[in-house]
C-alpha cells in the first residue's frame, strides 16, 4: 500500500434545509450537499452540513458528513468524508478525512485526506489516499 494522489474539479450545490436560527449574534443553519466530482475521482457526493456564522466578518464554522459514490482511479465503490472547517477573521482551517472503515466494494480499506481549493468560483479537490491492493 502506497500513498496515491487524485485531483480534479467538482461542482457543488448547497440547499438550505429550513430557516436559519439567529441567536446572540450567531446564525446557525443546515444545508444539503450535492457534489459532482470529475477527474481522478468521478462520482457524486451527497450529505448534510451544519454551519455557524458570527457577527464578526470572516468568522464561521461548519461540520459535514458526505457520502461519495463513484470511481477512484478505476476502482468503484463508496466512502464517507467527515468535514470540519473554521474561519477566524478570514484565516481558514479545514480538515476533510475519510471515515475509517467506510469504504465499500473496490474502495474497502480506503483512508486519506482531501483538500479543497477555490479559484474564481471554480472548485477543485486534492485527495491523498491509501488503498489496499485488490
Amino acid at each position: 500500500m502506497s500513498q496515491q494522489h487524485a485531483a480534479g474539479p467538482f461542482d457543488v450545490t448547497l440547499t438550505p434545509q429550513g430557516e436559519p436560527t439567529v441567536l446572540n449574534g450567531a446564525t446557525t443553519g443546515r444545508m444539503a450537499i450535492d457534489k459532482l466530482y470529475h477527474g481522478d475521482l468521478n462520482g457524486r457526493g451527497s450529505g448534510e452540513m451544519l454551519s455557524a456564522l458570527t457577527i464578526t466578518e470572516g468568522s464561521a464554522g461548519y461540520v459535514a458528513i458526505e457520502r461519495v459514490t463513484g470511481t477512484l482511479h478505476g476502482r468503484t465503490g463508496s466512502f464517507v468524508l467527515q468535514h470540519s472547517g473554521t474561519m477566524a477573521r478570514g484565516a481558514q482551517q479545514l480538515s476533510i478525512t475519510v471515515v475509517p472503515d467506510s469504504g465499500t466494494d473496490e474502495l474497502a480499506g480506503l483512508s486519506g485526506t482531501m483538500r479543497i481549493r477555490i479559484e474564481e468560483r471554480n472548485h477543485f479537490y486534492e485527495f491523498d489516499y491509501i488503498l489496499p491492493e485488490l
